[in-house]
């Protein structure tokens, strides 16, 4: 287990704050915090932190990808035939994601990977709906906007977009 350094402060009143610096990690707690209350408020926020660095760390797996297409076919394009295979891909750097609907495969660009979930749920929407619809036409947006975050997630993924054609 790293280092966990404790750091009380008078100015300090309810708030328990903590970060890592290297291999140690760095408590803030008020000076009037019990012994009890600091080994819990210590605990809990070590939790928080290896919680976030191993959402983090841990990409997101190709069956986990599948597994959420099915939760999200399930709630909001429950007309889609089940696809084949859904799976995170390299080779996708102009796009987000694509669909055949011959063969019922789903990609998504393995930069949709460090997304916000909601913004990977609107792609996948997106890419469930093309096994409806292969266009994108009025019967193609009514599907899509039963997703109640595809509007921003999409505006999401505008500005990322702008801000790579903006990069040299």
């Amino acid at each position: 287990m790293a280092e966990i350094e404790v750091r009380r402060s008078a100015r300090r009143t309810r708030t328990v704050s903590a970060r890592r610096e290297g291999d140690r990690t760095i408590v803030m707690i008020p000076a009037s915090m019990s012994r009890r209350e600091e080994r819990r408020a210590v605990a809990e926020m070590v939790a928080k932190l290896d919680a976030r660095e191993q959402k983090r760390a841990a990409p997101r797996s190709d069956a986990g990808l599948a597994r959420r297409a099915s939760e999200l076919a399930r709630l909001y394009v429950p007309e889609a035939p089940e696809p084949a295979s859904v799976r995170w891909v390299t080779n996708q750097n102009s796009r987000w994601g694509s669909c055949t609907p011959i063969d019922r495969t789903i990609r998504l660009s393995h930069r949709l990977q460090s997304m916000p979930d909601h913004v990977v749920d609107a792609v996948l929407v997106h890419e469930l709906t093309h096994l409806v619809v292969s266009g994108h036409g009025p019967r193609f947006d009514a599907i899509v906007s039963r997703y109640p975050r595809t509007d921003e997630a999409m505006g999401f993924l505008e500005g990322v977009t702008w801000q790579q054609r903006r990069e040299p």
